[in-house]
């Protein structure tokens, strides 16, 4: 069992030159934004069922006086998601919390904390990003065939909405409010795209973007959002933006319509903080020298229209 000693902690800590930890670089955990959240009643299942209905084709041929048409049938297609655990925790030793300034719990709470939304944004972003709407950029038909120089534009951008718009992807309206959990504030209808801060250098450099300080109502931007292109509204995912590996690192920029996926919790298992005390672990700690902090949730992602979502992936300028 790995434990947090005197040695682990910043120097500066221990010598008492800086009372305030280094800001830690932390990703925006942006990707659970815009997905349906459902969340299954404890003691119940572990699995939840998304439900979608087809649409009926249009009903262009007349009536006929006095005969009954023949009628449409519903037709059901159930998506089914599992959710898992996912947990850390760290150990901490008496000694540690005896002879450092800094306020060990509640920084070790906060770097658990992080740790735990970066585990849900890369779950999640990596369900999203493995969808089969997939666009190359330039010439490219495959992902080895993306070359540098292959970067994204607003003719990309405008070829993905078109697609969008083809498989009748609705635009969002709706987001989950980073700030308060799992609530959702109303956003200005658009398309969002979640790109990498390597993508976003190079969606500033085109004619065609607008930046948020550009807009009408700056007010009205989304937190991480940097500006539209044609109806697409970007936010930057910064270091947690899916690439792949390939003859060139290859970005993967995703384009989301409305409840293209989703997400799934237990009620009241969520996520929980799990603090032991030393001295809590009897025998296992005959000295009272280790206490722990972790974090468990459960979790899963889920994508629900495949078509209401599309992956351009793409080189970016060195």
């Amino acid at each position: 069992m790995a434990s947090t000693t005197t040695t682990e902690v910043s120097s500066a800590v221990n010598n008492f030159y800086d009372r305030t930890l280094l800001t830690r670089a932390i990703p925006s955990f942006i990707h659970t934004r815009w997905a349906q959240v459902r969340d299954i009643p404890r003691n119940n299942s572990e699995v939840i069922k998304f439900r979608k209905y087809a649409s009926l084709t249009a009903a262009t041929s007349a009536l006929t006086e006095g005969v009954t048409p023949a009628g449409s049938q519903l037709s059901v297609t159930d998506i089914t998601a599992t959710v898992a655990q996912y947990g850390d925790f760290v150990t901490l030793t008496d000694f540690v919390q005896m002879t450092t300034l800094d306020p060990l719990l509640s920084e070790t709470a906060e770097v658990l904390g992080e740790q735990m939304g970066d585990t849900i944004d890369q779950l999640t972003r990596d369900v999203i990003a493995a969808g089969s709407t997939v666009q190359y950029a330039s010439t490219a038909t495959d992902r080895t065939e993306i070359a540098a120089g292959m970067i994204l534009n607003g003719d990309e951008v405008r070829e993905a909405v078109r697609t969008l718009k083809g498989n009748n992807a609705k635009k969002i309206t709706m987001q989950v409010n980073p700030s308060t959990g799992y609530s959702t504030s109303p956003v200005r209808a658009a398309y969002i795209g979640i790109c990498s801060e390597d993508t976003e250098y190079d969606l500033k450099r085109d004619p065609d973007f607008v930046p948020v300080d550009e807009y009408a109502q700056s007010g009205a931007a989304m937190p991480d959002e940097i500006g539209k292109l044609d109806e697409v509204r970007f936010v930057s995912a910064t270091s947690n933006a899916k690439t792949f590996s390939s003859t060139v690192t290859v970005h993967a920029t995703i384009l989301l319509g409305k409840e293209a996926y989703g997400i799934t919790r237990i009620s009241g298992e969520a996520a929980k903080t799990i603090t032991k005390e030393l001295g809590s672990g009897g025998t296992s700690d005959p000295l009272n020298q280790r206490s722990t902090m972790g974090w468990k949730i459960t979790f899963i992602a889920k994508r629900l229209q495949e078509a209401f979502m599309l992956r351009i992936e793409h080189a970016v300028s060195s």
